[in-house]
C-alpha cells in the first residue's frame, strides 16, 4: 500500500512547511515522523519511505530514529494511547496496580490496541510528574493521582466518545493523530488551555518564597 496522490500532495505541502524551519533537511526528521504518524496513526512503512525521500536519506536512517524514540509507534496506536508510569515512585504509589487492572480490563490484540481501535496501552518511563504519583498519560496529557477505578472510568468514557479532561493542560484530550500533528509543529490554538502546574508542583516554590520573606 502506498499513499494516494491526494495524501502525498497534502503531506508534501506540510513537509515543505516543516523543512522551512530548519537550515538542514536532516534536522527535520523528528517532526516529519510525527507528521506521517498523524496520517497513519503510527510510523508506517509508507511513512518511513516518505520521510527518507523528503530528506534524501536512506530508509534505514529514518527507521533508526523512529525505533529510538518511544513516542513513535511502529504498530497502529489506538485513538487514545494510554501510558501507565511504572517507574519506582509511581509503582510504589499504585502504578503497578493500575497497569495490572487495565491489562485485565482492556482486551487488546497483539499490537496492544483494542479491536475497536479506540485504546492502546503501554508502560511508560518517568514523565517528570512524580509529585502526582501515580500518573497516567493519555496522548501525552497528564492524569494525576490515579487509581485502577478512576482509570477504568476514563477508559469507559473514551470508548463511549465522551470528552475527557486531563488534570492539567488542554481542556480535553485530543486523538493520537491530532496530537501527532501538533508535535509535528502545527498548532491547534489550544496551547494556553488549562493549568500547566498544580499545588504539589508549586509547594516548594511557596515554601522558598515564604522563607525568603521571613529572612528579609
Amino acid at each position: 500500500m502506498t499513499y494516494s496522490d491526494e495524501t502525498r500532495s497534502r503531506l508534501t505541502k506540510d513537509a515543505g512547511a516543516i523543512l522551512a524551519r530548519y537550515p538542514k533537511k536532516r534536522s527535520a526528521i523528528l517532526p516529519l515522523l510525527h507528521l506521517v504518524q498523524s496520517e497513519d496513526g503510527y510510523v508506517s512503512p509508507d511513512g518511513i519511505a516518505f520521510c527518507a525521500e523528503t530528506l534524501n536519506v536512506g530508509p534505514a536512517e529514518v527507521s533508526a530514529v523512529a525505533t529510538f524514540y518511544t513516542q513513535f509507534r511502529r504498530r497502529p496506536a489506538g485513538e487514545y494511547h494510554i501510558g501507565v508510569c511504572t517507574n519506582p515512585l509511581c509503582a510504589l504509589m499504585g502504578g503497578d496496580e493500575i497497569w495490572e487492572a487495565l491489562s485485565d480490563y482492556v482486551a487488546r490484540d497483539k499490537t496492544g490496541t483494542t479491536r475497536d481501535g479506540k485504546v492502546s496501552l503501554e508502560r511508560i518511563e518517568c514523565n517528570a510528574a512524580c509529585d502526582y504519583a501515580p500518573v497516567v498519560m493519555i496522548n501525552w496529557e497528564y492524569f494525576d493521582n490515579q487509581t485502577p477505578e478512576s482509570v477504568k472510568a476514563i477508559v469507559d468514557d473514551l470508548r463511549a466518545g465522551k470528552d475527557v479532561k486531563p488534570t492539567r493542560g488542554a481542556d480535553k484530550v485530543c486523538t493520537f493523530k491530532e496530537v501527532s500533528r501538533i508535535l509535528a509543529g502545527f498548532g491547534d490554538g489550544r496551547a494556553n488551555e488549562g493549568p500547566s502546574a498544580g499545588p504539589a508542583s508549586l509547594a516548594g516554590l511557596d515554601i522558598a518564597t515564604g522563607n525568603k520573606g521571613e529572612a528579609s
